[in-house]
């Protein structure tokens, strides 16, 4: 054979043999309803968990991300487009519209998902212990402690018997969590005025209702909208003086009063060591969704001293986090 043609053989060959070794290289389709800023804490927890099976991006693991950018709406169509590259799981992180939305896509590529409320209610899986199909993943106790919150606030806003609850109607679990704050409310002796919201242009809106109308605060459903834009709907809570509070522990840290809410930095965690798992060959029929049971109370005392408010010692003493 002559050189000339020995290094075009070679040269063909070498051509054949990069793009087949980049394919080993496994892929994580990771759907999100907001943009990597507002996940970035998010995603941080989930590579932690990644790392723990092995795995870093980059390196051994390459992520493919699709965006909402807040739109619930265009999940669906994100999702289907990460449904037909080849991916070898995709994430489904962020919430039950995320998780809903991956399911929709697709029956046969593993889908890890981590939400807020119950997968079962919601229809996500059908089984905890034993998910039959292609979804498994993490769940937090957000959701369900929506009613606490109302009981948190009721304890620092004696004075008053008026409440309102920010809802975000576009939610797949804002109907459960509206039910829940009105049986809290009738229980208490509370009126609850609802407002919804579901853009930040009517944000500043819902606060000013909630000043005019005197109530003693407004307690937030657990929605990621909400979640994701803890530092602007702070913002607007020490604007209008009113006390809020939220499922973010986020909320509290930019100026807020109060939050109370699932850990979601370990429930990120565990979604990111079950796509590792599902990459090292484990079936998601095989993994029992995870429930994150630890829930979190954040207090912010300067916010409390500008709105004239005093905790409880027995609010205090249970708290998590003070903030000084």
């Amino acid at each position: 054979m002559r050189r000339r043609d020995f290094i075009a053989l070679a040269g063909g060959a070498m051509a054949w043999m990069v793009p087949a070794r980049a394919q080993t290289m496994p892929v994580i389709g990771y759907l999100g309803s907001e943009n990597p800023e507002r996940y970035a804490s998010r995603l941080k927890a989930f590579r932690e968990g990644l790392g723990e099976t092995g795995y870093t991006e980059g390196h051994n693991v390459a992520i493919e991300f699709r965006w909402g950018e807040g739109q619930y709406s265009r999940l669906p169509a994100l999702a289907k487009d990460l449904a037909g590259r080849p991916v070898n799981v995709i994430v489904a992180a962020g919430g039950a519209e995320v998780a809903l939305a991956a399911k929709s896509a697709t029956t046969t590529i593993p889908i890890v998902f981590e939400m807020g409320g119950n997968p079962i209610t919601l229809g996500v899986v059908d089984n905890l212990s034993r998910p039959r199909g292609n979804l498994t993943g993490v769940s937090s106790l957000s959701v369900e402690v929506s009613r606490k919150r109302l009981e948190f606030l009721h304890e620092v806003r004696l004075d008053t018997n008026v409440f309102a609850a920010a809802i975000n109607p576009t939610s797949p679990t804002s109907n459960s969590q509206l039910a829940n704050l009105q049986t809290a409310a009738t229980d208490l002796g509370l009126e609850l005025v609802v407002l919804k919201a579901s853009s930040e242009q009517e944000f500043d809106g819902m606060f000013a209702a909630v000043r005019e109308m005197r109530a003693g605060g407004l307690v937030f459903s657990s929605d990621p909208y909400f979640a994701y834009r803890s530092p602007q709907l702070a913002a607007l809570a020490v604007r209008h003086a009113v006390p809020a509070m939220t499922q973010s522990r986020d909320f509290p840290l930019a100026g807020g009063l109060m939050s109370y809410g699932g850990d979601f930095h370990q429930s990120h965690r565990h979604s990111g060591m079950y796509a590792g798992r599902i990459l090292k060959g484990e079936k998601p029929s095989d993994l029992p969704v995870q429930r994150v049971t630890k829930v979190e109370l954040f207090i912010n005392l300067k916010a409390a001293s500008a709105l004239n408010i005093s905790f409880p010692p027995s609010i205090l003493s249970s708290a998590d986090t003070v903030i000084e």
